[in-house]
């Protein structure tokens, strides 16, 4: 039997039953990294996949993005057990990803040096043993029990709403438990990583990706902390704060109570922003609201509905688009592809914007620019600005909190909103629900409706638009004044039919089929709602459609 190796990009003869592990062992000298994980046929398998039938296979270190995710997730089972053997009757939570890390809260341990040394210590024991991973598929009903042992009750209530009648695990060393996908086979090839007391809890690093052997390094990020805080306080008193008590709450009926209530704080936040706006314009200040964030944050909704709140302040919104202030296309620079680089800071002319912001700021009337993307040049067809008094200028964009972008205006004048779906919502206490995934759902169901994208374009895309961010947007996350968190609890239910069925269409022979592979399976952990009781308002309408807005 042959599979085609794509590391290689040759055919290899394999016997009946080979598993990936033994295959990649025999060939370490072709190899230029130690596997963690494959794609077989586009989808990602453990190193324990056995082939039987010609396969196209893909092998992947931790660096890539699959590869990185079996890392953590292998890391967690490793932290899970090591828990075990430092306070076998605390439980563990790990809720989101913040300061380069995943935030965790365990019960009954202070989060101490001591505390974190113990179990950082434990979790080195554990590796430095190189205990594998065993996979185990059994009847869901068999499971249950397992899990009821272990005081995993989020887990059981998830596996007893999706009534799936098998269910895949890991057993390490005794202690078992399961993740939103394929862990590594032993744990020794785990090399950077870091526990450490980190707020109220503990912060767990994966590893450095400029330098995989050490721990990535924290960076302070209060204000997002405080953003996720305060939605999981609402997560609490909702009862909803996995996705198996969504479940429930759907199974139940009563989806539409947690959508009211999910939207009324969005509106009591955007509230609390806009008051805050409005003390500093009276005290003569903020005459400019810069609002930014990642794509697919539903920004340009939030900045719609915040000039609402704000005009029941007896202010009146004016509002800029950064994207009329692109250089003419010959002098946009261009990415490492060499593609146009409209991410970039210097694809806007930032001298022209300051100077219009100055004379608007002194109350002149300015001409605004209209950026003709056909022709990729800048044009002028008669539209003007001036701020009367009361008025207040709404500034979206991706570069809104990046000092350079309005060095010339003084502090005082500028208001920074962030807007980002921050997700708070978890599959179980061991797997949460990445803010990333949220986000690109969005994306993947608005550029179908609006684009004209399929999944595939959009998944394609997908990695560049994360480096625009990773070099544009967070860097300069913690500047902002205020935190709009514009995740919904109930957002992934609402969206999942549509998003299951543009998935479906991405074809197995790409390499993004992996991906649509991977949300499905994310996807299947919810039961769907209609969104028939999703307002005219809500952000979430901004990528469904049905929006009051205009776009």
């Amino acid at each position: 039997m042959k599979i085609f190796c794509r590391n290689l990009e040759r055919y290899i003869s394999v016997e009946g039953g080979t598993s990936l592990r033994r295959l990649a062992a025999e060939l370490r000298d072709e190899l230029p990294f130690e596997p963690i994980c494959a794609r077989v046929n586009n989808k990602t398998e453990s190193l324990e996949y056995e082939l039987y039938q010609p396969r196209m296979v893909e092998f992947l270190d931790i660096t890539s993005p699959s590869g990185s995710r079996v890392y953590l997730r292998s890391l967690c089972m490793i932290l899970y057990r090591a828990l075990w053997e430092v306070s076998a009757s605390s439980s563990l939570r790990i809720e989101h990803s913040i300061s380069h890390g995943h935030y965790c809260r365990i019960s009954g341990l202070e989060p101490t040096e001591r505390n974190a040394a113990r179990i950082r210590e434990a979790m080195k024991e554990i590796i430095r043993a190189d205990i594998p991973f065993e996979r185990q598929e059994k009847l869901t009903a068999d499971v249950l029990p397992i899990f009821e042992r272990q005081g995993l009750d989020a887990k059981v209530a998830l596996l007893r709403s999706t009534r799936t009648l098998y269910t895949t695990f890991y057993t390490l060393d005794g202690v078992s438990d399961s993740y939103y996908g394929t862990l590594a086979t032993h744990t020794g090839i785990i090399r950077g990583f870091d526990f450490i007391p980190y707020r109220e809890g503990f912060l767990l690093l994966s590893f450095d990706p400029t330098d995989p052997s050490r721990a990535a390094t924290p960076i302070p990020q209060d204000k997002m902390y405080e953003a996720f805080t305060d939605y999981l306080r609402f997560n609490r008193i909702t009862g909803v704060e996995t996705v198996g008590g969504l479940n429930k709450v759907v199974l139940e009926g009563r989806t539409a109570d947690i959508i009211n209530v999910a939207e009324a704080l969005h509106e009591k936040s955007l509230s609390h922003i806009a008051d805050d706006i409005a003390a500093r314009y009276a005290a003569g200040g903020a005459r400019i609201v810069l609002i930014s964030g990642p794509s697919s944050s539903g920004k340009t909704t939030s900045t719609k509905r915040l000039a609402i709140q704000l005009m029941t302040r007896l202010l009146k919104p004016k509002m800029i688009s950064l994207d009329d202030y692109f250089v003419d296309r010959h002098r946009t620079p261009r990415d490492s592809d060499g593609d146009y680089d409209y991410e970039s800071l210097y694809a806007l002319d930032l001298e022209q914007f300051n100077a219009d912001l100055e004379h608007v700021l002194a109350g002149e009337e300015v001409p605004l620019p209209t950026y003709n993307f056909e022709t990729g040049q800048r044009e002028y067809r008669g539209n003007t600005i001036r701020l009367e008094e009361g008025s207040i200028l709404l500034i979206e964009g991706i570069h809104g909190l990046n000092p350079e972008l309005t060095d010339r205006i003084p502090e005082a004048m500028k208001y920074r909103l962030y807007v980002s779906a921050l997700t708070t919502l978890s599959i179980d206490f061991h797997n949460w629900v990445p803010t990333t995934d949220t986000r690109l759902l969005r994306r993947i169901v608005r550029d179908a409706k609006y684009r004209g994208l399929s999944a595939e374009d959009t998944i394609r895309r997908w990695p560049s638009v994360r480096r625009g961010e990773e070099k544009w947007i967070f860097p300069y996350q913690e500047n902002a004044d205020a935190m709009f968190n514009s995740s919904l609890i109930f957002e992934l239910a609402i969206i999942k039919d549509y998003a299951d069925s543009l998935l479906r269409t991405v074809p197995e022979d790409v390499p993004e089929y992996a991906e649509a592979y991977r949300l499905r399976k994310f996807l299947s952990y919810f039961l769907p709602v209609s969104p028939q009781c999703v307002p005219s308002t809500s952000i979430l309408r901004e990528f469904l459609g049905g929006s009051s807005f205009k776009y």
